[in-house]
């Protein structure tokens, strides 16, 4: 099955423009893009929480599709965040994509209670958190395509 290739842009979560992520996002919806992503890194002191800034922004456009690039699996359990999506997804129905992704800084996410895991337990993470995201949306979601994404252990080495 092949997907569309769809366009868009990043809203950076800072908190230094307490404006800035609407304007951005509001402007990618003018333009007729087709997507806003959003960085979620929850250990950034310098970043509004990113579940909570696209909930913020889907409630004040109209079309455009939210991403979260990507959720931080390792400080959100998959089955809450599915939940999150989910709903979300079913009070703007069709707007909210959902990439995971394997964690990577390791450093933060440990300082913030998650668990520090090497490459190979990170992508074992990855793949039960994507059957449980799938098995755990609600049945009234529209969003049914799930991004993986797995940081490779090194330069050397990429993994789909």
């Amino acid at each position: 099955m092949s997907l569309p290739v769809l366009f868009g842009a990043n809203v950076d979560p800072v908190w230094a423009d307490p404006g800035q992520p609407l304007r951005v996002a509001r402007q990618v919806e003018e333009a007729g893009l087709d997507l806003v992503t959003v960085q979620d890194h929850p250990y950034q002191s310098a970043f509004y929480d990113a579940w909570t800034l696209i909930s913020y922004l889907v409630g004040a456009t109209r079309k455009v599709t939210f991403v979260p690039t990507v959720a931080n699996l390792p400080l959100r359990p998959p089955a809450m965040l599915a939940k999150s999506a989910a709903s979300l997804d079913v009070l703007a129905p069709g707007r909210i994509q959902l990439g995971l992704g394997t964690g990577a800084f390791w450093d933060a996410i440990a300082a913030m209670g998650g668990p520090r895991r090497e490459a190979k337990d990170a992508v074992t993470a990855l793949d039960e958190a994507v059957e449980i995201t799938r098995q755990t949306a609600h049945p009234r979601a529209r969003s049914r395509h799930l991004a993986r994404c797995v940081r490779p252990p090194d330069a050397g080495t990429h993994r789909p």
